[in-house]
This record gives C-alpha cells, sequence and structure tokens, in this order.
C-alpha cells in the first residue's frame, strides 16, 4: 500500500509522521519515540565545552564525517539531547557549534532518507521511499542522459532521483485534510508537490513559502547530510569572508537603429550552466590543491577545483539537466495529452525558478551567501558572452546588442546562426539557442529596451519608458498601438509606410486630448510612496506622489509608505500655501482642470526614446498651433 509523506510534526510523544493514504483517502500518522535531536561541536573539547557538558549531564558520542573543503574525514562531537526545544539554547552555551540551526523535522527526513510529498512503502517499523518508473521511461530517460552517467556519476544519480520523484503522480487531497484555510488554487498544489520532493521541505511549507532561498537551503543541506558531509556553518561556507560588491553582468551599448530580422540567441540557463559546466561551487573556488592554482577565473585572481566535483555544481547542473532536457522540451511536445503538457510546463518554471535563484542566493543569504563563488559565476558570465559577441562579429554576424545572457543579430542566414551555436557549445559546453526572431526591432540608444514584431504579428517589447508601470494607460497605450502599426513590416519600404499611420496615431490622440475626451482613468498615473507621506508634509519642495498624498491624508484617509497613489496632472493651483500640480483622481471634478502641455510633453519624452532611432521625431508647429510628428 502506498502513502505519501505530507507533514512531520514534533510532539511530547516523538515525532509525529502524516502520510496520506490514497487508497483509503484518509491521513494515517506514524510517531517515532526513539528519534532525538541532536547537534556537533569540536572533537577536542575545550575545558568551557566540557565543564557545559558535565553541568548539563549531556550524552556525547564520537562521530566521523568528511569536511567539505578538505575532502578529509574528521572527528567531532555530537551532543545528544531530550528535548527539542532545548536545541538553540543548549548550542549556543558553546563556543562553536554545526547543524542546531537545522528545523528538526527537516533533520529527521534527511537522516532517516524521507521524501516529503513522494511515495512511500511501510513495513513494520521500516519507512522507505519509493523509485519506481516504468522500463519505457526508464529507456528513454537513460538514453537521455546517457553522456552525463559516463562522465558525472554522482550528477546522474541525483537526476535520476528528481526525475523519478518529479513524474510520480500526484495524489487528490481534500483541503480540509491539508488544513488550508482557502480554496486550493490546483496549479499551486501541483507545484507544491513537485517543490516538496525536489526541495525535500513539508507540502505545507511548499504550498505557502515563497523563499526560494529555504528551497535551496534544503537541497543543500539534504545532500551534505545524505552524503556525511558536515554542514559548515555561515562563516565557514564563506571562507571568512565578507560581504563585498559583486561584478554584475555585460551588457553591450546597443547600436541604436531599425533592423530586419533580428535573431536572438539566448544562453540557455546562463548562471545555473556556469556553476555546472566551470565545477563553480565552494568548496572548488581556491581549493587547496597546488595542482589547479593554474585553473584561474577570468580577469580575477580565483582559481577553480579540477581535482573534485563541487557539490553546487552537482546540484544546480542536475536541476538544469533536467528542466532543460526534459521538462521544457515536454511542456512543448504534441504526442502527450494537454494535462501532461500542463504539468510539465510547470514543473519548468519551478524548476527555472529555483535555477534563476542559483546566482543570487551566494551574494546575500544567510548560509548560502559565498562573495568569490558569486563573482566567479558573474566573470565566466561576462567572459562567454564577450568572447560570443567577438566570434560573432569576426564571423560578419553583425551583433548589434548583448545584455548579460543574450545576442542581437543582424539579418544572419541559418547557417551562421547554426554554426555559432554549434562554436559556443564545442567551446564553452553551453547550450545558445534561438529565444526570439523578429520581422523588425527598434534599438533605442538606452540599454535594456527596445521592440520588435515576431513573425506571427506578436510585439515584444522590453524595458520601454511608455510602457512602465507607472506611465499613465493613455501613454502606454498610444505606445501600443503604434508598434501594432508595425506589424506587417518586413522590410525599408514596409517601415516608411507605416510612418504615416504612426503619425495619424500620434495626430488622432492629441486631438483627443486636446478636446478633452480622454478618461481621467487613462489620464491616472500609478506611483508607489517610498517614504513615508507624513515624513514629506514640511519639504517646500513636494514631489507629484506626495502632493496627491497630503491631499489624501486631508481627506481623513490613511496612507503610508509602500501604498500607491493614483493622481492626474492638473494646472497648478495653490494647496496649503504651495504650488500643486496634480489632485487625486478620484478629486477632479472637471476634465478642464487636466494640464494638457504636460501630457503632451511627458508623451514626446516617452515616445522620443523609440522614435528617434526610427528617425521620427516631434516638431512644434506653429501654424497648426499643435504638436505633429515629422520626420527628419
Amino acid at each position: 500500500m502506498v502513502h505519501y509523506l505530507i507533514e512531520i510534526k514534533v510532539t511530547d510523544q516523538g515525532v509525529k509522521l502524516i502520510f496520506f493514504n490514497d487508497q483509503k483517502n484518509v491521513c494515517e500518522e506514524i510517531v517515532d519515540r526513539t528519534y532525538k535531536p541532536y547537534f556537533f561541536i569540536p572533537y577536542s573539547l575545550s575545558p568551557n565545552d566540557q565543564k557545559i557538558i558535565e553541568a548539563l549531564n549531556l550524552k556525547t558520542e564520537i562521530v566521523i564525517k568528511n569536511e567539505l573543503f578538505s575532502d578529509q574525514p574528521i572527528k567531532i562531537t555530537k551532543i545528544h539531547l531530550e528535548d527539542f526545544s532545548d536545541l538553540k539554547y543548549i548550542s549556543e552555551k558553546f563556543e562553536k557549534s554545526w547543524e542546531a540551526e537545522i528545523p528538526p523535522i527537516l533533520s529527521y527526513v534527511y537522516d532517516k532518507g524521507l521524501i516529503f510529498g513522494a511515495k512511500h512503502i511501510i513495513k513494520g517499523d521500516q519507512i522507505k521511499p519509493i523509485y519506481t518508473i516504468s522500463n519505457k521511461t526508464k529507456k528513454r530517460f537513460e538514453e537521455k542522459y546517457r553522456e552525463i552517467k559516463e562522465i558525472n556519476s554522482s550528477k546522474y544519480e541525483l537526476l535520476k532521483r528528481w526525475f523519478t520523484l518529479c513524474t510520480q503522480p500526484i495524489p487528490h487531497i481534500p483541503s480540509e485534510i491539508l488544513n488550508l484555510n482557502e480554496n486550493l488554487d490546483l496549479e499551486r498544489y501541483y507545484l507544491a508537490f513537485i517543490l516538496s520532493r525536489v526541495g525535500n521541505i513539508p507540502l505545507s511549507m511548499a504550498y505557502s513559502n515563497r523563499h526560494v532561498s529555504t528551497w535551496i537551503k534544503s537541497i543543500l543541506h539534504n545532500y551534505l547530510r545524505r552524503n556525511r558531509i558536515l554542514i559548515p556553518t555561515s562563516k565557514e561556507l564563506r571562507r571568512g569572508e565578507t560581504k563585498k560588491r559583486v561584478q554584475g553582468a555585460l551588457t553591450f551599448k546597443p547600436k541604436p537603429g531599425v533592423y530586419f530580422n533580428t535573431i536572438v540567441l539566448d544562453f540557455e540557463s546562463l548562471y545555473p550552466s556556469l556553476i555546472d559546466s566551470y565545477n563553480l561551487s565552494y568548496e572548488t573556488i581556491n581549493c587547496f590543491h597546488q595542482e589547479c592554482q593554474d585553473n584561474r577565473v577570468p580577469k580575477l585572481e580565483h582559481t577553480v577545483c579540477t581535482l573534485k566535483r563541487g557539490v553546487y555544481s552537482i546540484l544546480i547542473g542536475a536541476l538544469k539537466d533536467l528542466r532543460i532536457h526534459w521538462f521544457k522540451p515536454l511542456s512543448k511536445s504534441k504526442t502527450i495529452t494537454p494535462e501532461a503538457r500542463w504539468q510539465a510546463k510547470a514543473t519548468s518554471q519551478l524548476l527555472k525558478r529555483i535555477l534563476v535563484s542559483s546566482y543570487g542566493v551566494t551574494i546575500r543569504i544567510r548560509g548560502l551567501s559565498h562573495p568569490s563563488l558569486a563573482e566567479s559565476i558573474t566573470a565566466y558570465g561576462r567572459h562567454c558572452l564577450q568572447t560570443t559577441y567577438n566570434i560573432a562579429k569576426e564571423r560578419g554576424l553583425h551583433p548589434i546588442y548583448g545584455d548579460t545572457d543574450s545576442l542581437f543579430l543582424d539579418n544572419p542566414s541559418n547557417e551562421q546562426v547554426l554554426w555559432l551555436i554549434k562554436t559556443v557549445k564545442d567551446r564553452f559546453k553551453l547550450d545558445l539557442a534561438v529565444d526570439e526572431q523578429y520581422s523588425v526591432c527598434i534599438l533605442p540608444k538606452a540599454m535594456k529596451a527596445y521592440f520588435g514584431i515576431r513573425g506571427d504579428g506578436t510585439p515584444d517589447i522590453k524595458g520601454v519608458t511608455a510602457v512602465k508601470s507607472n506611465s499613465p494607460p493613455f501613454i502606454q497605450n498610444i505606445f501600443k498601438d503604434c508598434v501594432k502599426a508595425m506589424v506587417k513590416v518586413n522590410n525599408w519600404g514596409d517601415f516608411e509606410k507605416s510612418k504615416q499611420r504612426i503619425q495619424d496615431i500620434i495626430n488622432k490622440v492629441l486631438t483627443d486630448l486636446q478636446m478633452g475626451i480622454i478618461s481621467k482613468k487613462d489620464l491616472t498615473y500609478n506611483v508607489q510612496l517610498h517614504e513615508d507621506p507624513k515624513d514629506k508634509i514640511n519639504d517646500i519642495a513636494l514631489h507629484q506622489p506626495y502632493q496627491c498624498a497630503l491631499q489624501l491624508i486631508d481627506l481623513g484617509k490613511t496612507v503610508r509608505r509602500g501604498d500607491v497613489v493614483n493622481f492626474v496632472k492638473v494646472k497648478p493651483f495653490t494647496y496649503r500655501n504651495r504650488t500643486f500640480t496634480v489632485k487625486p483622481t478620484e478629486q477632479l471634478r472637471n476634465i478642464k482642470e487636466v494640464n494638457i502641455k504636460d501630457y503632451e510633453r511627458n508623451l514626446r519624452t516617452a515616445l522620443n526614446q523609440t522614435f528617434k532611432p526610427m528617425n521620427l521625431k516631434y516638431i512644434k508647429d506653429v501654424k497648426r498651433n499643435g504638436t505633429l510628428l515629422n520626420y527628419f
């Protein structure tokens, strides 16, 4: 009979395991009265440590574990406790301790080899997770990952373990059994089971906890405990380093202009792939081996181990390969059912979320941070993008922009693209793939801002001022309409024709604005307050969001830091002996109050970012007494 482990609780009677029996549709409990909490201290006891042990009559045991950085067995003293509530209190009395910060329920599943959310078989006192898949699926898996099995057995075994867990069926457990006082979100419920299995965290935590660092920490600790490696303290993991600024990704200055048939190549899961391909891990950066001292990180003083496969590299590499080579392709397969396709897509997105955070946690998360590891990851990223850019340029592929993990090429042939993908794979062991293909692409002067039209006519707009969240719908909508006017543009002839359509759109909206027939909802700015408005009340120069906040406070409304205020720009008026230029949207009584010139100016500023590289510009037409779009 199959049981799914969904929760563990620490009680006065012992450790209570809660399983769901999907055949009987009920929860069943097992209490383990033998398991006791513990932590570790150094083997060589100091006089103070010995005094504490004797005073509290603590039970001790000498155990051997491997040390992460030296990979050598070391003796340590295990302190046994009777009560879980004493764990933190007693461990802090010692000069140094290990593994006391691991939550007891996680420590239990790590030690017992159990998996939250997964199938288990129970026979007497024996509880074991089930790792079985069909022969057909097993054969496909082995074929897919044969090469990894040959060159990295540790990574392959972890891949196989996670694959088996992720492909197990998801049981239908009523929400009242799970103690969730809400209607279950089916996608969230499904992902909670997958996360519970991958991160080995309780189902309730997987459903509600959105901190990816918690997931990654559990993944790391589970692996270390399972392999009898002593989990280092936060300080040890940092190798004595303090927080410092880490240089980020490489971004090339774009070559502003209009481009046709632009191919955007993307390094798939760049940072996770670098962690995997270049063996980047806590213990491999600046290792102690003399043989590795020449293997330097590009343009840094750090070295990377060539003798030992790093733990973090194994973990992140396995998750990356599971996503890129199985669940991501499966999510697009037409040979499986829509439900299976949806599940594959959801699993792929969950794994992606973990992978995206695999770099960030090494910068700032206690228990995972390691500045040298973080800056080594970004250094390899800059090196690979710069080298790929140079190769493309030398080969005549005309790179026009690049940012972090992507490279824009101007009108390359299919053969050139395939050649570059293969070259990068051979040189860096990284997967480069076509991410987007734009029939027309507009690159402004600003970095991280552009838009393109895909072959199917759908627009792709990134970082452009006009569509940022604090721009009013009036400006966002007109920009999107201008982009739509370019949907059928494939060459310069089409582009010249689109200019007239864009001019007509601008002229119409400006006429509507001057006639006052644009709704106040479309004219509304939505801006978040980054400071407490009460601290700004007496400022001589009050920024518009705080002008709005002050008026709302005077109306008896509560406005705090972090709140979003909604306002319309109006003609200047006196308020509290100061000149104000906005009103809360709800307080606007007459459309004639709207400052038309201010909206025209803001529209011009927003659109010029992308209009300039298109050779479009606003000028003042005095004869027609209005603002028109002209060519230069």
